[in-house]
């Protein structure tokens, strides 16, 4: 079992950046896909980006492509989400996530721990 925390969420303008943490408790942080989500007011959870365990392999939505990048560092059991030039749309509340799926894991059903959430709201 796995623990998750995200942190580094607040309100930035257009065309700002934030990083976000997601620190992990528990045990083999480095055997879990990471992946991030998020969900708008009225709007269902969806995709943000996904990271192997090594780190070696990332896939990203196409929203958030170039833009977004996902790293994680094992020795530290933490996942980031670094994210450039945010836009209004990106306004959400964010998770982290963990994924015991080796290969694809695109849905929230593919995922077996979430951390709380951290808000992100972009103002134009």
């Amino acid at each position: 079992q796995v623990q998750l925390v995200e942190s580094g969420g607040g309100l930035v303008q257009a065309e700002g950046s934030l990083r976000l943490s997601c620190a992990a408790s528990g045990r083999s942080f480095s055997s879990y896909r990471m992946g991030w989500f998020r969900q708008a007011p009225g709007k269902e959870r969806e995709f943000v980006a996904t990271i192997s365990w090594s780190g070696g392999s990332t896939y990203y939505a196409d929203s958030v492509k170039g833009r977004f990048t996902i790293s994680r560092d094992n020795a530290k059991n933490t996942a980031y989400l670094q994210m450039n030039s945010l836009k209004p749309e990106d306004t959400a509340v964010y998770y982290c996530a963990a994924s015991t799926k080796a290969l694809s894991a695109l849905t929230p059903s593919d995922y077996r721990y979430w951390g709380q959430g951290t808000q992100v709201t972009v103002s134009s």
